[in-house]
């Protein structure tokens, strides 16, 4: 049985780095690099930051930064999320080692950082073609999704760097009218039922449990597993964690969390049916009860955060197609984002009434 696997591809054209000017950089700032010439791929799953492998002789690491074009304020922070690997690493081993970050727009363009390479196995759509499916591999999988995240929120925040990084007093009052005015900054199209959509979710937010350290991009295709699907050896885009409601970090999870019952417009939302809905492996409401056992918290209001989800992914769609419609991405991947923002407000606003 071949167990070989493939995460890169050849870098897309417009996204190519420096090779010469990268290569300097990396022997006067890192330690201990073999002879040898720089090779980069390019990790192509990924819609917002640019992510590459970097390999010289037996060496390798990974470099992150921004996508191309004006970003938003705030947004793709290389020097927070290299802060936050720094400090979260010793508590979270599965989150990776990051070496170091520069702010020299010489280099790559950008501010980024370069961190430790992970090898593993990332699943998305579907399975390398060496894996025998079995649904005891989806509840398995589905299992160390849960417990990675319980272990995440078990984390005593106070010991890290995001104790002086994040205001938890208020998270989701922000949360819901910061995704709202990303949402108009970034509005190409009138969509029917976001009006009412906000409105509700204005008028509906619960009172928090203690905050968390979350992920708030917890999804299958962020975490990797060993070539034994025994355990998770890594969990990558940290960009948006922060102290907050450890609920919406639940609910954004369980937003990328398909079902085969889903409507067709959900399941296919990028690209392809997600393998969660794949027999074995967990419901929405299996990984809900689990994690509900797991942590000890109490879920009763959980249908509200996962309404939010859905609209916080339509916004994260909305802002990528506003890049593709101005002309600050030629990536073809994401013409018909549209379509998948009227689909998840739709879905959102469905959801939000029961239906």
């Amino acid at each position: 049985m071949s167990t070989s696997y493939r995460d890169t591809i050849v870098v897309r054209k417009g996204e190519e780095l420096n090779e010469k000017v990268l290569s300097r950089f990396i022997r006067e700032n890192l330690p201990m690099i073999p002879n040898g010439e720089l090779e980069i791929e390019q990790f192509g799953a990924g819609h917002s930051n640019l992510t590459y492998l970097l390999r010289i002789s037996e060496w390798e690491a990974v470099l992150r930064r921004p996508p191309h074009g004006p970003v938003a304020p705030k947004a793709h922070d290389m020097q927070r999320e290299y802060q936050i690997l720094a400090s979260l690493h010793a508590y979270y081993p599965t989150a990776p080692k990051p070496y170091l970050f520069s702010d020299d727009h010489t280099i790559v363009g950008s501010p980024f950082f370069i961190m430790e390479r992970r090898t593993g196995i990332v699943v998305d759509t579907d399975f390398p073609e060496w894996v025998i499916y079995t649904p005891q591999l989806g509840k398995k999988l589905s299992e160390i999704m849960v417990d990675k995240l319980v272990e995440l929120h078990r984390i005593d925040y106070n010991k890290t760097v995001l104790k002086d990084m994040s205001k938890p007093e208020g998270f989701m009052e922000r949360q819901v009218t910061g995704w709202t005015k990303r949402y108009e900054l970034s509005k190409t199209d009138e969509v029917v039922g976001v009006d009412e959509l906000t409105k509700w979710l204005i008028n509906n937010i619960p009172t928090s449990p203690e905050p968390t350290i979350i992920h708030y991009d917890y999804k299958l295709n962020n975490a990797m597993f060993s070539p034994d699907f025994n355990e998770m050896v890594g969990l990558f885009d940290w960009e948006m964690t922060t102290v907050g409601d450890p609920f919406a970090d639940l609910g954004a999870a369980l937003s990328y969390w398909m079902e085969e019952r889903d409507p067709d417009v959900l399941k296919q939302s990028f690209g392809g049916k997600s393998i969660t809905t794949r027999e074995g492996f967990y419901s929405r409401e299996q990984f809900i009860e689990a994690y509900a056992k797991k942590s000890g918290r109490d879920l009763t209001n959980i249908h509200f955060y996962l309404t939010f989800a859905y609209f916080k992914l339509a916004v994260i769609c909305q802002q990528i197609y506003y890049r593709y419609k101005k002309g600050q991405t030629n990536d073809e991947r994401f013409a018909k984002f549209d379509l998948q923002v009227k689909s998840l407000i739709h879905h959102a606003l469905n959801y939000s009434k029961g239906v």
